[in-house]
């Protein structure tokens, strides 16, 4: 290795940053933000977010390793919602610094169960007081801000707009000062550690999410059966699996057109995020009490995944 190569890597900062908050705050959309590429799926109802998901930004001295996470829930109905809250807790032990997001004015049971699983790490803590571009008045988060910081000592509190990009520039900035010097863990042009197999069957399963609303309940989650590249088309096989012969129903729709609508949209953007034209196939199955089941759980990758 040359001098210069050397120098170089002294000068780097690795380290990876954990993104917790309560259900539905605005993690997932603060990452891609972040990358400025989607990465991890977003939509309005609670807890989209289901894994364990890495999204990588580096330059030449810095490789911050974003890592989103379910939203934290007290509530423990179902095996999944377990996994989930493990999944939070696993990676709060084992990170170099916290970005805790809450929204606007609320703090509520759910953003204080939040806290209290972060009683004991060590490591930095931001506070990031997400969607304050529906604040008119900004003077009204002053002392807000000012009873937030009495909940614990936060290496900073700031008020960001993840959707709009608002002063995220300020907690990149403020994530690299806290990087420990290191190697950098992944090569420079990797943005995350999941495979296009597994991006594609979260895109499915944010279009279903997505488009039927309060309509489903919780339990629906994609497959990919077949993921290959023949010439310039990207084959890809999708199973959505749901809970009962009535959903089923409901992903399907009235001659199939519901199900035609999530296939569209989710060919468009496998398209932008896999630069292939791509060949869609969704089918429908009833895999009844999968949330529920452990061994279910696993052969999805819900609990495979360190």
């Amino acid at each position: 290795m040359s001098d210069a190569a050397e120098h170089d890597e002294d000068q780097r900062h690795c380290g990876y940053v954990a993104i917790v908050g309560r259900p539905n705050v605005g993690k997932s959309t603060l990452l891609n933000h972040v990358l400025q590429q989607k990465i991890s799926i977003t939509s309005r109802k609670p807890q989209t977010t289901r894994h364990r998901i890495l999204g990588i930004n580096s330059d030449k001295t810095h490789q911050c390793i974003f890592v989103d996470t379910p939203g934290l829930n007290a509530q423990y109905n179902k095996a999944l919602n377990r996994v989930m809250n493990d999944t939070v807790l696993s990676v709060i032990k084992d990170v170099d610094v916290i970005l805790f997001i809450v929204e606007r004015f609320i703090w509520n049971e759910a953003d204080q169960f939040v806290l209290e699983a972060l009683q004991n790490t060590t490591v930095p803590v931001l506070l990031l007081i997400n969607k304050i571009d529906l604040v008119k008045d900004k003077s009204e988060l002053l002392p807000h801000i000012a009873e937030l910081a009495k909940k614990r000592q936060f290496e900073e509190i700031v008020p960001v707009s993840a959707l709009g990009g608002h002063n995220l520039d300020t907690v990149e900035a403020l994530v690299k000062k806290l990087l420990p010097k290191g190697p950098f863990l992944f090569s420079e042009d990797q943005i995350t550690d999941r495979s296009s197999r597994f991006l594609a069957a979260e895109l499915i399963r944010e279009k279903v999410t997505r488009q039927l609303g309060d309509e489903l309940p919780y339990e629906v989650t994609v497959e990919i059966e077949k993921f290959e590249q023949v010439k310039s088309v990207l084959h890809i096989h999708g199973l959505i699996l749901v809970d009962r012969k009535s959903q089923k129903v409901i992903v399907i729709g009235k001659d199939g057109d519901r199900l035609k609508q999530i296939g569209s949209a989710a060919r468009e953007d496998m398209e932008q995020a896999f630069q292939s034209k791509v060949m869609l196939n969704l089918w429908v199955k009833v895999k009844s009490g999968w949330a529920d089941d452990e061994r279910a759980l696993q052969s999805l990758g819900y609990t495979d995944h360190s």
